[in-house]
């Protein structure tokens, strides 16, 4: 059933290229349906299907190489996928005020989607690559074409990164796949078998950080802020939320489970590496003056705590970084509709001296609240699933290193610092007081409601709240999650970690 997401997603962009050109709306209502029936599948898949192993379709594919079309889903994929519906339903209706060449545009944003719902159902190594690649490449022309900000740059940037991360992981799999008998691409089969001890330790490294290019590992990170601030709000919303996460779920499924003796080998230095991305990260939000490049740069920082979990190489560290990855994606994404749809689109800034002085809390009062909550969840507040994301890697953190774990602290403190100045300067900046005296009175009146700012529209209140519940509901009850999550711990596919001394 769950194989359906991605199906439902494809035809949903085949639909979309032969609707008629001038017809935003019904490229609107039609990506809606399309997104909300995979998000509808994904839900009852993901609570029938349970945190166990379960094969969705296994075929011959390329049978001389072994490769098969295997799709299966445990816990860690089902969180994934789950995240992948909710972030594809928001960023539509955060979409709604596209005009130029929507159906286009939906159909590139569906065909992302269903790429990356391809990736977290993959269970063949060759497959989860060709679904990894299908998700980048929409993402160029999103950004290329309906972005802003240098948008070619940012967008020719973000698929130069991609691009070289991939080529390292092709490289990685092929030696593997040669080294295991050249008979089979599964990843369970691969998983198993026990590859020498000399091999992982470059192959390891070769694979991970090619899959954690994408995740924004520093300092490969360099490309995140840029295509974030170039991208437009739905892309934005799918490159912190979901995008980031394939990166880091690559990192995971393949790289740390073929190869466990090389993740205990490079264990401390790429620990050492994601706590420089949450600590750098932190510091260079704190110092922007672009209201995207602060959520750009805090994604990155965020995003250390992924990688920082999976290297705790211990089963609650592995659980707070799966779950982090949810909670980010549901955080990040809410932090930039209101950035980029709420607030740029109408006050036609991102600079904060300059939305201090409009009273943005007055003249969008929902926005304001809005990202008041969406700041709360993204400190860590307790409540909000990104508190019980981050508490649970630290404390694996704190077992395997804890004077690291100490450094990624600080990167808490200093995040609670640059979202609190980027709250004060953007909503609640002080507005000077005095008139001139000649001004007149519809002036005087223009001031007090600055630009005429539009009122927030009924589809952009329904997509904030989805995102404000979701992370309230994980924060309340994070068992949700967690009972999806630990049992896949337990399956073949982490038995090399449990013989390498993880879990």
């Amino acid at each position: 059933m769950l194989s359906w997401t991605i199906y439902t997603s494809f035809l949903g962009a085949a639909v979309l290229t032969l609707l008629p050109r001038d017809n935003a709306q019904a490229a609107r209502v039609a990506a809606l349906l399309t997104a909300m029936a995979g998000f509808a599948v994904a839900l009852v898949g993901t609570f029938k299907a349970g945190g166990g192993l379960n094969t969705l379709c296994d075929v011959s594919w390329v049978p001389t190489l072994g490769i098969h079309y295997h799709l299966a889903a445990d816990g860690i994929s089902l969180t994934l996928v789950l995240l992948t519906g909710i972030a594809a339903v928001a960023g539509i209706l955060f979409s709604w005020n596209i005009e130029h060449r929507a159906k286009e545009f939906f159909a590139f944003y569906l065909t992302l989607i269903g790429g990356v719902y391809g990736v977290f159902l993959s269970f063949d190594v060759f497959l989860l690559f060709v679904f990894y690649e299908l998700a980048i490449i929409p993402k160029y022309f999103l950004i290329a074409i309906w972005g802003s900000t240098r948008k070619e740059y940012g967008a020719m940037k973000l698929a130069l990164y991609s691009f070289v991360g991939s080529a390292m992981v092709l490289i990685g799999i092929i030696a593997a796949y040669v080294v295991a008998g050249a008979k089979t691409m599964s990843l369970i089969d691969l998983a198993q078998y026990p590859f020498p001890e000399h091999f992982q330790a470059w192959a390891f490294p070769l694979v991970f950080i090619g899959f954690a290019i994408l995740a924004g590992l520093w300092p490969f990170h360099t490309w995140a802020p840029t295509g974030h601030v170039a991208a437009p709000t739905a892309a934005s919303m799918l490159l912190a939320g979901v995008v980031m996460k394939l990166g880091a779920y690559g990192a995971f499924r393949v790289a740390m489970t073929l190869f466990p003796l090389g993740a205990k080998a490079w264990q401390m230095p790429i620990a050492l590496l994601a706590v420089t991305g949450i600590v750098y990260g932190a510091m260079v939000a704190l110092t922007q003056k672009d209201f995207k490049f602060v959520i750009g740069y805090s994604s990155v920082s965020h995003m250390g705590f992924v990688l920082l979990g999976l290297m705790t190489l211990n089963e609650i560290g592995f659980t707070g970084a799966v779950l982090q990855m949810f909670s980010h994606g549901i955080i990040g994404g809410l932090l930039f509709a209101v950035v980029g749809r709420m607030v740029y689109d109408r006050a036609h800034t991102r600079e904060l001296d300059a939305l201090e002085g409009m009273d943005l809390n007055k003249a969008l009062p929902f926005a304001a609240a809005t990202f008041v909550v969406a700041s709360a969840a993204s400190m860590g507040l307790p409540g909000f699933s990104g508190f019980v994301a981050e508490l649970q890697v630290l404390i694996g953190a704190w077992r395997s290193f804890p004077t690291t774990t100490v450094c990624a602290g600080i990167g808490i403190l200093i995040g609670v610092a640059y979202t609190l100045r980027v709250l004060q300067k953007a909503f609640f900046g002080e507005v000077a007081a005095e008139v001139n005296p000649r001004q007149t009175e519809s002036a005087a009146l223009s001031r007090a409601q600055p630009h005429g700012l539009e009122p927030i529209s009924g589809p952009e209140r329904f997509g904030a709240v989805i995102l404000m519940a979701t992370t309230l509901v994980i924060g309340l009850y994070p068992r949700l999650l967690l009972d999806l999550i630990v049992p896949s711990l337990n399956s073949p596919l982490f038995e090399g970690l449990r013989r390498a001394g993880a879990l």
